[in-house]
């Protein structure tokens, strides 16, 4: 195709954002026209960023313009989705008009009347999945018209469990906590699933591109019809080493140091806070601890805690953190296993402990633990806290110097090199996008 026009839709959410971002600039490269469009908050999250050269950025409305905690809205995936496939339309129409006409539309996860909204209007498309591939196959045994989990069985107990192909058992803790019916969006976020499976269905060709790595889901990746690996992708640097924790972590020996962070979503109890830092400061080792700035809202508990911190801690409410997770200090990484964090640590070559909070993040966890080994996972309490001796247990398992860490550590060398092969100049993620637009007719 001469001078594709590839157009990206994504929720306003930075787990959404970020790897739609890198996307974007590997179409870029690859040759076409690229245009970014988001919900009117996502879209000033994009504006912010430096390093969109050449890549056009628009919005699109979902009924919540003012409010940028529209997401938390019960029922918004429905405003969304109404609202969004009217302003979607009209922003396709609108670049047509103009001489930008959209010969591909890229959406991802969770947006499924993105797709819908392109086929009226006769453009192909393909889901970016922003999750991975096993995410995706367990929502196809929860959530398919035919014999899903959700379909055939209305009483979902916690004794549920599945085995997929080459995968160890999942168990009702480590699937995706939006297929759970304890879950507040399980009834939104299993209609937004079931779309999504029906519509690949009814496409005699569709394309899933898919943010993994060869390797690292095969099993997963052979139940996907016409997956396409485009990953990992990871954001590019948002930070200048000149911030004053780079200056912090120059000062500290090669993998010392514990990065802990919890991504931009998950909100932390004041009770798993206090154990985190009793954890961390009772460690003994150096640690960068992300809290987002809570101001006067803070804690008093939290706040007597932060004095105790001497110079081998920093508190900070941000970091770039693709940027730390490659610094030569940063041994181990407490994470929330977010799927982006999660190949962050991949490509940065980090141990983890996961510390699942929600979403896809338990599944993450287990793959970390069982599946890849470049890690541990933190069970919590009965009281769904981290407790500070849980995380010295994990951080003595990856840091300690033991069997265990020695194990871990030819793991995460491992999936380091993979994922290097994977993203370098004419690897295999570069040229499955190059094919895939080369498809597209």
């Amino acid at each position: 195709m001469r001078n594709p026009h590839v157009l990206l839709v994504s929720r306003h959410d930075y787990g959404h954002l970020n790897p739609t971002i890198e996307l974007a600039k590997n179409f870029r490269l690859a040759g076409a026209r690229v245009t970014v469009a988001t919900t009117i908050s996502g879209f000033y999250k994009l504006k912010s960023l430096p390093s969109l050269h050449g890549i056009s950025c628009l919005s699109i409305s979902d009924g919540h313009d003012d409010d940028i905690n529209a997401g938390k809205i019960p029922g918004y995936v429905h405003d969304l989705k109404r609202v969004g496939s009217e302003s979607l339309a009209s922003l396709i129409q609108t670049l047509s008009e103009s001489g930008k006409q959209v010969t591909l539309l890229v959406y991802t996860l969770f947006l499924p009347w993105a797709a819908v909204a392109a086929r009226e209007l006769n453009v192909p498309s393909a889901i970016l999945l922003i999750q991975s591939a096993t995410c995706f196959s367990i929502y196809n045994r929860f959530c398919n018209s035919r014999d899903g989990i959700v379909v055939v069985n209305k009483d979902i107990g916690t004794s549920i469990s599945m085995k997929l192909p080459g995968l160890p058992l999942f168990k009702w803790s480590d699937f995706p906590t939006f297929v759970l019916p304890t879950s507040p969006y399980f009834s939104d976020m299993v209609s937004v699933c079931q779309e999504h499976l029906q519509f690949l269905d009814d496409d005699p060709n569709p394309h899933v591109l898919i943010n993994t790595m060869d390797g690292l889901e095969p099993e997963s990746l052979k139940s996907i019809a016409n997956a396409v690996v485009v990953g990992p992708l990871v954001p590019s640097s948002l930070s200048s080493s000149q911030d004053p924790y780079f200056k912090w972590l120059d000062s500290k020996p090669e993998n010392s140091v514990i990065y802990v962070s919890f991504g931009s979503t998950a909100v932390l109890s004041k009770a798993q806070k206090e154990e985190i830092l009793h954890g961390l400061i009772g460690s003994c080792r150096p640690f960068l601890l992300v809290l987002r700035d809570e101001g006067e809202d803070e804690e008093e508990e939290i706040k007597e805690l932060k004095k105790k911190i001497g110079d081998d801690g920093l508190v900070v409410g941000w970091c770039s953190q693709s940027e730390v997770l490659k610094h030569r200090a940063v041994g181990c990484f407490i994470t929330h296993c977010g799927w982006n964090s999660t190949l962050e640590s991949m490509v940065a070559g980090v141990a983890v402990v996961a510390c699942p909070q929600f979403a896809d993040q338990p599944t993450n966890a287990k793959m970390v633990e069982d599946v890849w080994g470049n890690g541990v996972r933190a069970f919590v309490d009965e009281t769904m806290v981290v407790r500070r001796e849980e995380i010295k247990r994990c951080l003595e398992a990856v840091m300690g110097g033991g069997a265990r860490a020695e194990e871990i550590k030819k793991k995460v060398e491992k999936w380091k090199q993979v994922a290097v092969e994977s993203v370098k100049d004419g690897g295999s993620s570069q040229m499955n996008l190059k094919l895939f637009l080369g498809s597209i007719s």
